[in-house]
């Protein structure tokens, strides 16, 4: 049984003492809306296009160079899973967080059983984005976030099958587990998951989701 939200919300607020990287801001004071610092470079999507849900792009290397966060923009790193792809995801993700003074929570996924509750903990922060990393977060994730619309959330080293527009992800030849069942493709392969595709990752997935590019997958 998945415990009270009150609950998890008063678990998460100790989670983000332990392992936020500015721990002096609660994030419970009025925060504005996040705007993107700087544009997108030529090639990121095609001119005057707006991706149609669930559409693929394939941005130009390095066209999300230009994109940075604000300030202490809020994110949970929700994380499941400690095989080498997702280690190199989330070390990816913190050292992103800190060159970009993101103010980053982390949340470790125990087990299977335990991540809807994790996802409910994440969105009682009340972040900007939840950023996921670890194929076992895939089937979890495609049953909450199409009844929390409200919620932006970002997918890095995989894809939901069937995304709504609150969900973007980014995926590579290599990675691009999809989940329901059907196991990791013919294509896998944990040597893909490079240090520097994964920071990659993480900057194209931003820079969409601050330019409200979401519900589409960009391939690198």
């Amino acid at each position: 049984m998945r415990p009270p939200l009150r609950a998890v919300a008063m678990l998460a607020a100790t989670v983000a003492l332990i392992t936020g990287c500015d721990s002096g801001d609660d994030w419970s004071q009025p925060h504005p809306e996040p705007a993107a610092i700087g544009t997108l470079g030529p090639g990121f999507v095609a001119p005057s296009t707006t991706p149609a849900p669930e559409a693929t792009i394939t941005p130009q290397p390095g066209s999300w160079d230009g994109v940075h966060p604000p300030k202490d923009y809020r994110v949970v790193l929700l994380t499941s899973g400690d095989d080498d792809p997702t280690k190199v995801l989330v070390t990816a993700v913190k050292e992103w967080a800190d060159d970009e003074h993101v103010d980053l929570r982390t949340i470790v996924v125990g087990t299977a059983h335990d991540a809807v509750s994790s996802i409910a903990e994440a969105m009682e922060m009340s972040p900007d984005l939840i950023v996921g990393a670890g194929n076992d977060l895939i089937d979890p994730l495609a049953l909450v976030t199409p009844s929390h619309l409200d919620e932006k959330f970002l997918v890095v080293g995989a894809e939901l099958a069937e995304p709504t527009h609150n969900v973007t992800a980014v995926d590579w030849d290599g990675a691009s587990f999809r989940g329901e069942g059907l196991g990791a493709s013919s294509t896998y392969d944990p040597k893909s998951f490079t240090a520097e595709r994964c920071a990659a990752a993480i900057r194209a997935g931003v820079a969409a989701v601050l330019n409200d590019l979401t519900g589409i997958v960009v391939w690198l």
